[in-house]
Order: structure tokens, then C-alpha cells, then sequence
């Protein structure tokens, strides 16, 4: 595994596991949480989020992007990914999360309001990044097949 993009769906795997593990032991601590209606959240995001990482991971060789591209695009999927899970557990683990209205998130201060809101919004652009690069990638490899008259396992 010598090739830096084969690391990177191995990393991409792994910590998609690692955080879909992270999700099931939140799971458990769900009633003892400040607000464990988000905390069931902060289960369901890093249970999703495990498994977007982990697709990824395994689809990694089938997004045809330049080195620097993919690079950006494994750097905002660990960022997006990691992010949300911080940003929903303090706001489960505090109660804070006026941003987060439907899960009953109050208003705990400028400065933890401040750290989850900034984690959220770039969460959420990191993760638009993410979609639009990876659906690049995709469509690119795509006209490579097609272009080439191939099958995917590289045969006519």
C-alpha cells in the first residue's frame, strides 16, 4: 500500500469504523446527557457519518480527481465528518445548541454558541465540498471508462 490514495481509503475505512464506533457508545450514555434528545443525534450522525466514510472508502479508486483535489477531498471528509460528531455531542453534553432549535438546544453562552455554531456551518460547507468533488470525481471516471470502451475491471 504504497500508493497515497490506496492510504487514504484505508484511513477513510478505518476512521469510519472508528467513528461508527464512537456512535454505539454515545448510544449508551444517551439518558445521562444534558440534552438527550441530542444525544441521540450525536448517535445517529456519527453512526451515518461512519458508514459515509467508510462507502467512500471503499468507492476511493472509482474517484478520478488530480492528487491535490483528492487531498482537499479527504481533508474536508475527515473535517465534516469529525466536526459534526464534536458539535452535536457538546451540544448534547451542555444543552447548548440555539442553532439547533428542533432538537431543543438552548442558549448556553457566546462562547460555546460560538464554538458549535462555527463547527456547523463549515461542517456544512465542508461537507457540500465533499459531495460536489466526490460526484466529480465519479463522473470523470465515468468518461474515462466510457471513453476507453471498457469494462470497470479494465477489459473490452
Amino acid at each position: 500500500m504504497n500508493n497515497p490514495s490506496d492510504h487514504m481509503a484505508h484511513r477513510l475505512i478505518f476512521l469510519g469504523i472508528f467513528l461508527f464506533f464512537l456512535g454505539l457508545v454515545v448510544g449508551l450514555f444517551i439518558p445521562l446527557m444534558a440534552n438527550p434528545r441530542m444525544g441521540l443525534s450525536t448517535h445517529l450522525e456519527a453512526i451515518m457519518n461512519g458508514l459515509f466514510m467508510i462507502v467512500l472508502g471503499l468507492i476511493w479508486n472509482r474517484v478520478n480527481l488530480v492528487p491535490r483535489a483528492q487531498t482537499l477531498l479527504y481533508g474536508l471528509t475527515l473535517y465534516g465528518t469529525f466536526a459534526n460528531f464534536a458539535a452535536i455531542l457538546i451540544a448534547a453534553l451542555t444543552g447548548a445548541g440555539k442553532m439547533l432549535p428542533i432538537a431543543l438546544g438552548k442558549d448556553q453562552g457566546i462562547v460555546l454558541e460560538s464554538i458549535i455554531s462555527f463547527l456547523l456551518v463549515t461542517l456544512a460547507l465542508a461537507m457540500l465540498a465533499v459531495c460536489l468533488l466526490v460526484m466529480k470525481g465519479l463522473l470523470r471516471y465515468h468518461r474515462k471508462i466510457a471513453g476507453l470502451g471498457m469494462s470497470e475491471t479494465g477489459t473490452r
